[in-house]
């Protein structure tokens, strides 16, 4: 099952409170005081963990609590500091507190993690308050509570390029037959409900990551259909393959359809709509798949890829193309911090 938002309750755990207590040895009289202090409570912490791909793990549990600090001993005996709880989510989490609405941190890569929850601190002995005017201290204190928070988990799947058009493009068979990935495929629409990974290999060093990512319709900005549920995923792409298919069901002209997702695309987010983007034909060995390609290339004024999942036609090309953009967008991306970074550095 994939899950990509889930709200849970976080809290640390509870100071262990301090001790009173009174040296009491053999031959020492008036003993003073040796009540040791309470341990601190553990926190809850989240952190990205590499190879989960869902919050499904989670769900099952809405309460989250850190161990509880041990109380102090006598004999100046410190309380036992309570573990920590930690708490395994998908790189690409987003950690936001439900009720101030601010983001406490964007989990990106394996072994990111924030401090969810601190927990209390333990309270003080006797033995911390005695002073030469005060030398049979009774005061002790007690640990303080941990902090308690909602937080709401959302995933935005990282992916290096994601696969965009509307359902039953072949965006699903494409992505299986680039990669090992094996999504749910049929010939009807929204059979995709969630993301799919896949690796794409380039010869024994290259590869990428491609995320085939559920079909939009018009209106998905405003959440209609798949709506947010998709289009958050596409946000941390870096660049877009966006398929179309050149005789839909449903009769639509693959021109429309194409401006109908840019449109979604650029209403949601100029941001997203800005990213690098390869307009490839689907299902390109249906005959007169040819003249659609040339039409759309013609209107749009780009080049228009011909792929086929099934004969295999145009895959290489495809390959080729994105790791050719891939790269250069790492070298703008390296010149852009080269020229922000202070001289000499």
């Amino acid at each position: 099952m994939f899950v990509d938002r889930v709200t849970i309750f976080v809290a640390g755990g509870h100071g262990g409170r301090g001790m009173c207590s009174f040296r009491r040895e053999k031959y020492v009289p008036r003993g003073g005081p040796d009540g040791g202090d309470g341990g601190d409570g553990g926190s809850v912490i989240i952190r990205a963990r590499a190879g989960a791909d869902s919050l499904a793990g989670i769900t099952h549990q809405k309460f989250w609590r850190g161990e509880n600090g041990g109380a102090g001993g006598s004999a100046n005996c410190h309380g036992r500091r309570g573990d920590d709880l930690i708490i395994d989510v998908p790189p690409g989490t987003i950690v936001r507190d439900r009720d101030r609405g601010h983001v406490l941190k964007d989990l990106i890569k394996p072994g990111d993690q924030v401090t969810a929850a601190e927990g209390g601190r333990g309270g003080r002995g006797n033995k911390a308050f005695a002073t030469a005017t005060n030398r049979t201290p009774r005061e002790w204190q007690p640990g303080t509570p941990g902090e308690e928070r909602w937080l709401v988990l959302e995933l935005k799947m990282i992916a290096d390029v994601g696969l965009v058009g509307l359902p039953n493009a072949g965006k699903s068979t494409l992505l299986s037959r680039l990669s090992r990935a094996t999504p749910e495929i049929a010939d009807y629409p929204f059979t995709t409900k969630f993301p799919n990974l896949g690796m794409v290999t380039i010869g024994d060093e290259n590869a990428f990551v491609l995320a085939d990512l559920p079909g939009l319709i018009e209106g998905a900005h405003e959440g209609v259909g798949l709506g947010h549920e998709f289009l958050r995923h596409v946000e941390r792409t870096r660049l877009l393959v966006h398929l179309v298919e050149p005789f839909p069901s449903d009769g639509s002209d693959p021109l429309q359809n194409y401006r109908t997702i840019r449109n979604e695309l650029e209403q949601y987010s100029p941001h997203l709509a800005a990213k690098p983007e390869i307009v490839a034909l689907s299902k390109s060995e249906l005959t007169g798949s040819d003249e659609v390609r040339n039409r759309l290339e013609t209107q749009l004024h780009r080049d228009v890829l011909a792929v086929s999942a099934v004969t295999g036609r145009g895959l290489a090309e495809l390959v080729h193309a994105v790791a050719t953009l891939l790269a250069e967008e790492e070298r703008t991306e390296q010149l852009a911090g080269v020229a922000e970074s202070p001289s000499g550095e």
